[in-house]
């Protein structure tokens, strides 16, 4: 065989892009899920493609492209055999063998998403093995090594259905065997938002995972030797970005109309699910097929994201269900409809008829039905030996601690204890030098002011504001000769209890508010212009303005000089 050295570095630059995916998994799954989970979720994206790897090496690839039946590939350990008959033109065995390994990693770490924060890390290593050794494979012979839906006009580019759909439907009997997160649901039945920890890294998954789809899609071509391989690339990029930017605007648009705000998580979640939607399709729809996919795929990721979480009851953090399960399945058929290819493969929408369509409806409904029965059997399984799910004083904990005995992935910045971790097990912070004694202080002598008919000589303004209306309060503090304050970043709320906010189309239950809290001692400036001049600043008419509290203060001591009462409250001066 000749080989072509444009086919295979395009194949192989693919394969790079592909892998790459994974840190992009890893940041999302990890940002759209607690700190204390943070640890066990980087270590399984790690590990399914470690673990899936040599697995796919051993028995998965020749199950997946074995010359032999239209069920079944061969068991071909070690990848020995002739695979002549399914190589792409110009492309060695092992440039293609790599390309296709990152695909089935990718298919596996869809899982882990969805089972966050609840699964037991041995468990994970089992099914996902069992996802790249035996499920994966056999439903990807049927699509694309020669099966018998590729034999019937099946038409799935890069994995909209052979990749996404089958790690979406994993994900989804996954996350209903598993049961929902401790505090996810009330006794009312109702959802509770559980936000994730960190929205930067999951945006920064969001843009690898769309980098890197120019390479999951782009290279699905396996060749660049021809003006035709060519023009067929340039295509897939362009619809590749475009149905990820239409979705991404329909879902922001969506959320804002639907929520009053536009849901910055779920906007993420539509860019994953218009380039879920369009990987089936990206070579065989022309742009306005490409738009439709997004627009649709925009706005059904919002509504099964919904559905899962209000109406089946089913904990998805991170929406891999809806974006992957959902959108790839949805992509697929939408192929059959938008498809502006040949006879054989042109949609409903372009005179084909609706044979094509059923052809493509027929796959995703073979791949479910495999996808899910032997995926369950394995869960199943799992529950029955080893268990599959954390115990309930662990996922209260955090997996990190109790899967990996890591006590946090964030050494150095600060930790709440309903964060999981043990705060006593931290070194102890060395004290401060010590002060110089009192007696070394300049003496001074005390001032104490006299209280006239009985009324406190000092008093205490404490404010509590929005955070917002701190430098106006300080400037005017000053302009009445206000000169001291102490100011405190604090949570709070008022009989309100806050305005409701959503996440991923769930209130969010706003028990505490940020407010900032400035107290201030007064003695000489009269605390009827204090408390005037702070209404007059701070109101707005709308609730959470803040309130205003007046307390009298017996006496007031500077801790260095040993000053008392109004000279206490001066400037060094």
């Amino acid at each position: 065989m000749t080989f072509s050295a444009a086919n295979t570095i395009w194949v192989l630059l693919g394969a790079a892009l592909v892998f790459f995916m994974q840190a992009g998994f890893a940041m999302c799954e990890a940002g759209f899920t607690r700190a204390k989970n943070t640890g066990n979720i980087l270590m399984k994206n790690l590990m399914d493609f470690c673990i899936g790897t040599p697995l796919y090496w051993l028995f998965g690839y020749g199950i997946m492209f074995g010359a032999g039946t239209a069920l079944f590939g061969w068991i071909d350990p070690f990848i020995m055999k002739d695979y002549s008959h399914i190589l792409p033109v110009g492309v060695p065995l092992w440039a293609y063998a790599i390309f296709q390994t990152v695909f089935c990693a990718t298919s596996a770490t869809i899982v882990s998403g969805s089972m966050a924060e609840r699964t037991k890390f041995s468990a994970y290593c089992i099914y996902s093995a069992v996802i790249s050794l035996f499920i994966y494979p056999v439903s990807g012979h049927w699509i694309w090594g020669g099966g018998f839906l590729a034999e019937m006009g099946f038409h799935d580019f890069a994995g909209s259905t052979a990749v996404h759909m089958v790690g979406g439907v994993c994900a989804l009997v996954g996350a209903k065997i598993l049961g929902p997160r401790v505090g996810k649901y009330g006794k009312d039945g109702k959802p509770r938002a559980i936000l994730g920890h960190n929205l930067s890294i999951a945006a920064l998954g969001v843009f690898i995972l769309w980098f890197c789809w120019f390479g999951f899609n782009g290279a699905s071509t396996v060749g660049m030797d021809s003006d035709e391989l060519i023009g067929s690339a340039s295509l897939v990029f362009f619809n590749t970005n475009l149905a990820a930017a239409v979705a991404t605007l329909t879902t922001m648009l969506f959320t804002w109309l639907r929520y009053g705000k536009p849901d910055v998580s779920m906007t993420f979640n539509a860019a994953l699910a218009g380039l879920v939607g369009i990987t089936a399709g990206c070579d065989a729809v022309d742009p306005f097929g490409a738009a439709i996919i997004g627009l649709v795929c925009g706005i059904l990721v919002v509504l099964s994201v919904e559905f899962f979480d209000k109406i089946a009851k089913i904990d998805d953090p991170v929406g891999a269900i809806s974006v992957h399960g959902v959108c790839g399945a949805t992509g697929t058929i939408l192929t059959g409809l938008l498809a502006t290819g040949g006879t054989t493969m042109k949609g409903v929408f372009y005179g084909g008829g609706f044979k094509f369509f059923g052809i493509q409806l027929l796959g995703v409904l073979c791949t479910i039905g495999w996808t899910a029965v032997i995926i369950t059997v394995v869960f199943l399984l799992i529950k029955k030996t080893i268990g599959l799910r954390a115990d309930t004083t662990d996922e209260i904990m955090g997996l990190d601690r109790s899967e990996h005995g890591l006590l946090t992935a964030y050494s150095g910045f600060p930790i709440m204890p309903e964060d999981g971790i043990d705060t006593s097990a931290f070194t102890q912070v060395p004290s401060a030098p010590a002060a110089a004694p009192v007696s070394e202080a300049v003496p001074v002598a005390a001032k104490k002011a006299e209280k006239a008919s009985g009324e406190p000589v000092y008093t205490r303004v404490q404010i509590i504001c929005r955070p917002a209306s701190l430098e106006s309060l300080k400037k005017a503090m000053n302009n009445i000769g206000i000169t001291g304050m102490t100011v405190t970043n604090v949570m709070g709320y008022g009989q309100q209890k806050g305005k409701p906010e959503y996440y991923r189309g769930t209130p969010v239950e706003v028990t505490l508010l940020p407010k900032v809290q400035v107290d201030i001692v007064v003695s000489k400036v009269p605390v009827s212009e204090v408390v005037d001049t702070a209404r007059s600043v701070l109101y707005t008419g709308h609730i959470g303005d803040g309130k205003i509290f007046v307390q009298d203060v017996e006496n007031v001591i500077r801790v260095r000089t040993g000053e008392e009462g109004y000279d206490a409250l001066q400037s060094e001066e």
